[in-house]
């Protein structure tokens, strides 16, 4: 059983993690010309939890 303190403690790295998904998700929506597909890039931001997001914001968004 969770106590409060663990919740407490996972509770920001969750907001964190959603706010940043959400965040390279709509970019990547509005970016016309990402590097590389969009279908690979949406596999990568839902799929490496927080590390895809800052990996697309690194290597993929190019700036339009």
């Amino acid at each position: 059983m969770l106590d409060e303190r663990t919740i407490l403690l996972v509770l920001p790295i969750l907001v964190l993690q959603i706010a940043l998904m959400i965040f390279a998700l709509v970019d990547l929506i509005r970016n016309p010309n990402p590097n590389g597909p969009k279908w690979m890039w949406a596999a990568i931001i839902v799929l490496l939890n927080i590390i895809g997001p800052i990996l697309y914001f690194v290597i993929g968004r190019r700036n339009y």
